[in-house]
């Protein structure tokens, strides 16, 4: 899967399972997903969960950070790593 074909996939969890209400081709890489977004707590949890499922990866609680939870492309750039240290 591409850089690209992540973010979108995450931008349309966000959309899709999390019920962010901006539209995912309105969404920038870069916006914050708690003051952006909107996301609670509960919202971060739900996005670990769907990121889990979805990517075939596991977030462990040392990497389920604010930093790694702050954006799209932190979030993406988590499951990148994740991704390429499972593949090794």
């Amino acid at each position: 899967m591409s850089d690209n074909d992540i973010e979108r996939t995450i931008r349309n969890m966000l959309v899709n399972d999390l019920f962010v209400e901006v539209p995912a081709d309105r969404m920038n890489a870069d916006d914050r997903l708690r003051t952006d977004y909107g996301l609670d707590s509960l919202g971060f949890v739900e996005l670990r969960v769907q990121c889990e499922d979805t990517f075939g990866i596991t977030i462990s609680d040392a990497d389920f950070t604010p930093e790694n939870f702050t954006s799209v492309k932190s979030v993406a750039d988590l499951v990148r790593s994740l991704q390429s240290a499972k593949a090794a």
